[in-house]
């Protein structure tokens, strides 16, 4: 019983979140498709035809210093999402009031194929990097947010990077996909645990999958002392996706002596009211004075 009022409250989330979604999408700024010859869809070099879009939302620039760069994923329990809600472009407006470009991801949705989320995660992240110079950003500042399921796939973005292949044929794939720093939100980390979204694992690795995969996209057991500053953001009242996830990535941070923020608001519950109220602009505020000090920006 306790599992279906969870997942109604999703539900009733997702349905809300479309709302917003819509009244967001007024202003649609052009994409950029991050995979023209073919996005991958398995580690064996199969490609699929479709369009995996990537939209920069940037602020007005004052200076000629590059500034830092965001690459922004919205969530939806890896059955839906939308670029063009509070989680996603209005995120990116947020990070622009205080001059930080945002990208914003449009990831493609799993149905049980595990690498497609992260493969366009990274790319964008690549992308970023490899047109720094274009955008007028700061290669060595970028980092990743996301919500919800979406936190899941930037927690997931933040434990498995490369370098990149310096002999690839697509400048793109040469640079680094590691982000310089991440902010999890309400985030889904925990799989197979008695605290997962189930919802979520299921939509990623499909039903019944086997434990390594699991732990493979348990991301709290995939943080090394490479893991990038990390600033995390729940309610204690989640309950959708309950705090232990967060406290799990926390405690993984932790162990290796890492830096990372961990901000527990004492109510809200899932999105924290619907992107609104005390807990709403307590956190953001806190994220925004953390960004401001790891990049070496000024507060405004």
């Amino acid at each position: 019983m306790k599992y279906q009022i969870k997942n109604i409250v999703f539900v009733l989330s997702a349905a809300l979140l479309f709302l917003a979604c819509v009244a967001a999408a007024q202003e649609k700024p052009a994409g950029i498709n991050l995979w023209p010859d073919g996005a991958p869809i398995d580690k064996a070099g199969n490609t699929e035809d479709v369009e995996v879009c990537l939209y920069p939302i940037l602020p007005e620039q004052t200076s000629q210093d590059p500034i830092p760069a965001v690459v922004v994923c919205p969530g939806g329990g890896y059955a839906g999402l939308s670029a063009f809600c509070p989680e996603g472009s209005e995120t990116a407006k947020w990070l622009n009031s205080f001059g930080i470009a945002g990208f914003v991801l449009q990831y493609r949705l799993p149905a049980g194929r595990d690498t497609v989320p992260l493969a366009d995660t990274q790319r964008a992240i690549r992308y970023v990097r490899a047109n720094a110079e274009k955008y007028g950003i700061d290669p060595n500042k970028i980092g990743i947010i996301g919500y919800s399921a979406g936190g899941h796939l930037a927690s997931t973005a933040t434990t498995h990077f490369d370098a990149g292949k310096a002999d690839a044929a697509d400048p793109i794939e040469r640079v680094s996909c590691r982000p310089d720093f991440s902010l999890l939100i309400y985030p889904v980390i925990l799989l197979g645990s008695e605290y997962t979204h189930q919802g979520s694992q299921d939509n990623l690795l499909g039903k019944n999958a086997p434990q390594a995969l699991i732990d493979y996209y348990s991301s709290e057991k995939q943080v090394t002392p490479e893991t990038p500053p990390v600033f995390l953001a729940q309610a204690i009242d989640d309950t959708v996706v309950p705090i232990e996830n967060s406290r799990a990535f926390a405690k993984a941070m932790q162990r290796y002596n890492l830096p990372y923020v961990l901000v527990e608001l004492p109510d809200g519950n899932h999105c924290f009211n619907h992107y609104s109220g005390a807990s709403w602009e307590m956190w953001r505020a806190l994220a925004e004075s953390w960004i401001l000090q790891l990049t070496g920006k000024a507060a405004r």
